[in-house]
């Protein structure tokens, strides 16, 4: 393949875009790769979609190397299924949804659950079809309320799903296992450091997942890692080591003391240690109990209800774990404070919740015989040794609190977790049988009874690793590709006109013909300078440049990532380049 840059679609631009907040959709914009067409969605242009095209092959043949079958669902969908699985309102404002002319809803897929596990119930009906697993790269809808960071968080996507169909847990297992081998080599062959993470199911469901995320500073998801063990996970998922409970009954009895102007952690502290309450004077923030009031409000709920969550008075509350762990419910901080006088802003204590029928959910570090400083329910009063188990009873806990650098690992004894940024490129479930219950999916089993399959679900984001690829692999002057999925494996650069510009084009023509992509920059308007920072800019592996040493039958071999120059002879240049691209590929792809 041959392409010409006097006559290929591109613009490429020397300043960044006002609206660009991240390297990758900095360079992809100014490099000429894409060119945004609506708030969350891109027009991929020729280089584009030659890279595009290149992560796409890679996931296509993972996935067909561990045995899975390319199918192609519509991206246009009826409500029914999505309300017989419950998702229709779990999803409630992310999914673009429309009706026909007729009236019928319709949504634009997110992902295809529900439509994998009525194919299989359409086709298969006895246990010899399985195992079976389907998979698709397909665009895919979000109603991204905010879209931004370019590919990273667009409404518009492409992606690879996949979906494992199985007669019991081990052959799940054995699917999940398959796919999470195949994971690590797509994004091994994609030039990409990422992390296994422990991760939340969210809208899936099942009764397990795990994310890939490539570290970066500018990734959404905030993850962990254990500084003595392997452990790692989304900061959703972490776990929180809780203590051994003890005998409520051996604390002095509440006592409640006058606390006027300490609405906050901070204040009532230096109160109770100025004053020695409870007879200390020892009081830190992690010996107060901080309780937070947030509404919730359940899919298809008219209302929302109340919800008080007590963290210890150290810690704030993460709403990102909260949504997490209350999903698919939606998640607000309380502010209708004049509507529920007998929630006392700043002085709020569990004492009374239950009560006032308000669920009252704790961090594992409260623990029966447990002992607080907290609120008294009452303006300007506090209460200390109010404990858990004696003077107030949690309907349960939950995962709510920040997660910190040098928390204490909650797998091993020895570690601390330290805290890192990556973008989430692919995600694995263990769905279970969530959807073949819903859609009631039985095949005839071996002993003659029915026997309902189980399912595994696996995503990569294809446009979202494209993305992720220029995330970590730029520099100062542009894009630095990788060899895998650059668009083009050479640049030649004739860096003068006439005899130049010839030798170029002769010299791209001849790559080609062994099999190379080749770019030949033949532009006549522009300088040589011009043409060398926009060959940085566009990042392809190699660069060719043709310049003053051709009449001495030389030319200049410029490696973009590690930066080193060399002439060489042009006799031979052509068989040594597609050796050299050949071993960089890999697979020839």
């Amino acid at each position: 393949m041959l392409l010409r840059m006097s006559t290929l679609l591109l613009r490429t631009l020397r300043e960044d875009p006002a609206d660009a907040e991240v390297p990758s959709h900095r360079l992809l914009l100014r490099a000429g790769y894409v060119r945004r067409a609506a708030p969350g969605g891109y027009t991929w242009l020729p280089l584009g979609k030659l890279v595009l095209d290149r992560v796409t092959e890679i996931v296509r043949r993972e996935m067909t190397a561990i045995g899975d079958q390319e199918v192609h669902f519509p991206a246009l969908l009826p409500a029914e299924p999505y309300r017989t699985s419950g998702r229709w309102a779990e999803y409630g404002d992310d999914i673009f949804t429309l009706a026909d002319r007729k009236g019928a809803e319709h949504l634009l897929a997110p992902t295809h659950e529900e439509m994998a596990a009525l194919l299989v119930k359409d086709v298969f009906s006895s246990y010899r079809d399985f195992p079976v697993t389907l998979f698709q790269v397909q665009t895919k809808f979000r109603d991204e309320a905010r879209p931004r960071a370019g590919l990273l968080r667009g409404r518009e996507f492409l992606m690879k799903d996949a979906y494992s169909f199985d007669l019991d847990e081990a052959g799940l297992q054995a699917a999940y296992d398959r796919h999470r081998d195949a994971y690590t080599r797509v994004f091994d062959r994609l030039g990409l450091a990422y992390t296994v993470v422990h991760a939340m199911s969210g809208a899936m469901g099942g009764s397990a997942s795990e994310e890939f995320l490539a570290a970066t500073p500018v990734g959404e998801d905030t993850f962990v890692g254990c500084t003595a063990c392997d452990y790692a996970a989304n900061t959703e998922a972490v776990l929180t080591r809780a203590p051994a409970a003890g005998d409520p009954d051996v604390h002095p009895a509440l006592e409640v003391h006058d606390t006027p102007e300490t609405p906050t952690i901070a204040s009532l502290v230096e109160l109770a240690n100025v004053r020695g309450l409870g007879g200390r004077r020892d009081w830190t923030a992690a010996d107060t109990l901080k309780n937070v009031v947030l509404t919730v409000r359940r899919p298809g709920a008219e209302e929302s209800e109340l919800l008080v969550i007590g963290v210890p008075g150290d810690r704030e509350v993460d709403l990102k774990r909260v949504e997490a762990a209350l999903h698919p419910a939606a998640v607000a901080v309380f502010d209708d404070w004049a509507a529920h006088p007998e929630l006392v802003r700043g002085y709020i204590g569990p004492q009374i919740l239950e009560k006032l029928d308000v669920r009252y959910l704790v961090d594992p570090r409260v623990v029966t015989g447990t002992t607080w400083l907290t609120g008294a329910n009452e303006p300007g009063r506090h209460a200390v040794d109010v404990v858990c188990g004696r003077d107030f009873t949690p309907a349960g806990t939950i995962e709510a609190a920040e997660v910190r650098a040098g928390d204490p690992c909650p797998v091993c004894e020895a570690g601390e977790l330290t805290i890192r940024r990556g973008i989430e490129i692919g995600h694995i479930f263990q769905l279970g049988r969530r959807f073949t219950d819903a859609f009631a999916v039985d095949v005839l089993g071996p002993a003659g009874k029915p026997v309902r399959p189980t399912m595994g679900c696996y995503g990569i984001g294809v446009s979202r690793a494209v993305a992720a690829v220029a995330e970590q692999h730029h520099d100062e002057r542009g894009l630095v590709w990788p060899a895998a999925v650059a668009p083009c494996d050479v640049h030649v650069v004739a860096a003068g006109k006439g005899p130049q510009l010839d030798a170029a084009l002769d010299l791209g023509g001849r790559l080609a013909a062994a099999g190379l992509r080749v770019l030949v920059d033949d532009r006549t308007h522009v300088s040589a300078g011009v043409k060398f920072t926009d060959a940085e800019l566009i990042g392809i592996p190699r660069a060719v440049v043709v310049g003053r040493r051709l009449a001495d039958g030389y030319v200049e071999l410029r490696d973009r990532a590690g930066g080193e120059r060399i002439e060489l002879p042009l006799d031979g240049l052509v068989e040594r380049l597609a050796d050299e691209v050949r071993a960089a590929r890999g697979d020839g792809v």
